[in-house]
C-alpha cells in the first residue's frame, strides 16, 4: 500500500526493485569496513554511524538497506522482486515484534488451538521435536481453530494469558505431509503452478514436483520443509485460522514411533527455555536495533504454570494420536475449558 511518510505514524518501510540504488547503497557499506554477521542464514554486512543511522548489504542476496531511527524509516532496494518481498516482509514483522515485546508481550515456542465460540486456547509446548506442531495440526482437523504452529506471542492482561499468532510462514515436514493426506493435494497444486512461500528451499520444491516424500536435510542438520503463506493453511489444507485467543490448559506432547499413545504423568513443565530470546534462537539478530531490551519472562511462566496441564505420549499414527490428543482435551475440559462447540 501507499503511505505518506510525512504524515504516517510509527515506523515506514519502503522497498523497491531498483538494482541502480542497491549498487549505491551497497558501495556505501563497503566503503565504511561494515561488520559481517549471518541473517536467516545468510552474510549481512553491516555498519553504524554516530547518528544511529544502519546501512547493510547483502551482495549475494541482491538486497540493501538503510534504518533510520530517528525518524523511523527503512529503505529496502534490491535487484529481483521475490528477494525484496520477501525481506520487506520479515522486516515489518520484526517492527511488529519489536512493537508487540515493547508492550509486554513475550514469544512462546508453542502451537496453539482455539474453540471458534469462546477463544478458549490450548498450547501444546515441548522441546525440539517433541510434536508441537503435529499436535496443532492434528486438533486442527478436529474443528478447532489453528493459531499458532510453531510460536505465539503471549501476555499475562491481569485475568487471563492473551494469546497472538506469530506472523510467518508454516512450515510442515514430508512426513507429516504425508501422514495427514496432504502431501498429494499439495504436489498437485504445485505442479500447477500455484506458488508456496518464497522462503520455502528449491529442493523441496523440486522434491514435490518429482513426487519423492524422503525428508530433506540442511548441512546444519535441521530438515528443510514445505513452506505455506498462512492463508494456505485454509485454502489448500481446509483448516479454520485464529487471529487471538487466551489460554486454558497446557499440553505437553512426545512423540516415540514405537509407543502406544497414551496420557502420562510426566513431570514436563514451561520453562525459560521454552521462549524465544536471544539465546534460543539466532537466526534473526537485531541487526537494525528494532527489538527492546530482553525481559525476563519468569512472571508469565509462574502463570502458565497455574494452568492446569496433561503429558501425553504419540506415535506416527494420526488416527491413534488424535485420539490420545481428544481424550488430552477432555482431560483439561474437566478441569477448564469452556463449554460449547
Amino acid at each position: 500500500m501507499d503511505v505518506d511518510p510525512d504524515t504516517a505514524t510509527g515506523p515506514v518501510i519502503r522497498a523497491d526493485v531498483d538494482e541502480e540504488q542497491h549498487a549505491e547503497l551497497g558501495a556505501r557499506v563497503l566503503a565504511r569496513g561494515p561488520e559481517e554477521v549471518t541473517y536467516a542464514t545468510a552474510p549481512m554486512l553491516v555498519t553504524r554511524d554516530a547518528t544511529g543511522l544502519v546501512m547493510v548489504t547483502q551482495p549475494d542476496d541482491g538486497l540493501s538497506y538503510a534504518w533510520d531511527p530517528a525518524v523511523g524509516r527503512m529503505r529496502i532496494v534490491g535487484v529481483e522482486e521475490t528477494a525484496v518481498a520477501t525481506a520487506t516482509a520479515r522486516l515489518a514483522r520484526e517492527v511488529v515484534r519489536g512493537q508487540l515485546l515493547s508492550d509486554g508481550w513475550q514469544i512462546l515456542h508453542a502451537s496453539a488451538v482455539t474453540r471458534s465460540t469462546s477463544g478458549a486456547t490450548l498450547l501444546a509446548v515441548g522441546n525440539k521435536g517433541a510434536g508441537k506442531t503435529t499436535t496443532g495440526f492434528l486438533l486442527a482437523r478436529t474443528g478447532l481453530r489453528l493459531l499458532a504452529n510453531d510460536r505465539v506471542f503471549a501476555r499475562f492482561d491481569g485475568e487471563v494469558i492473551r494469546v497472538l499468532p506469530w506472523p510467518s510462514a508454516a512450515a510442515i515436514g514430508f512426513g507429516l505431509l504425508d501422514a495427514l493426506g496432504w502431501y498429494e493435494p499439495v504436489r498437485t497444486r504445485v505442479r500447477a503452478g500455484e506458488q508456496m512461500h518464497p522462503t520455502q528451499k528449491q529442493a523441496v520444491t523440486d522434491a514435490l514436483l518429482a513426487g519423492d516424500r524422503t525428508a530433506l536435510w540442511k548441512a546444519s542438520g535441521a530438515e528443510m520443509k514445505p513452506q505455506f503463506f498462512p492463508d494456505q493453511l485454509e485454502t489448500w489444507l481446509g483448516l479454520t485460522p485464529a487471529t487471538g485467543g487466551h489460554v486454558v490448559g497446557i499440553l505437553f506432547p512426545e512423540i516415540a514411533p514405537d509407543a502406544v499413545p497414551a496420557l502420562t504423568a510426566a513431570a514436563r513443565g514451561v520453562t525459560d527455555a521454552d521462549f524465544f530470546s536471544s539465546a534460543t534462537e539466532d537466526r534473526y539478530p537485531d541487526v537494525f536495533g528494532l527489538l527492546p531490551p530482553e525481559t525476563s519472562a519468569r512472571d508469565l511462566v509462574g502463570h502458565l504454570t497455574q494452568l492446569p496441564h496433561q503429558a501425553l505420549t504419540m506415535n506416527h499414527d494420526p488416527g491413534a494420536s488424535t485420539a490420545v490428543l481428544l481424550e488430552a482435551t477432555e482431560s483439561i475440559a474437566k478441569r477448564a475449558w469452556s463449554t460449547g462447540p
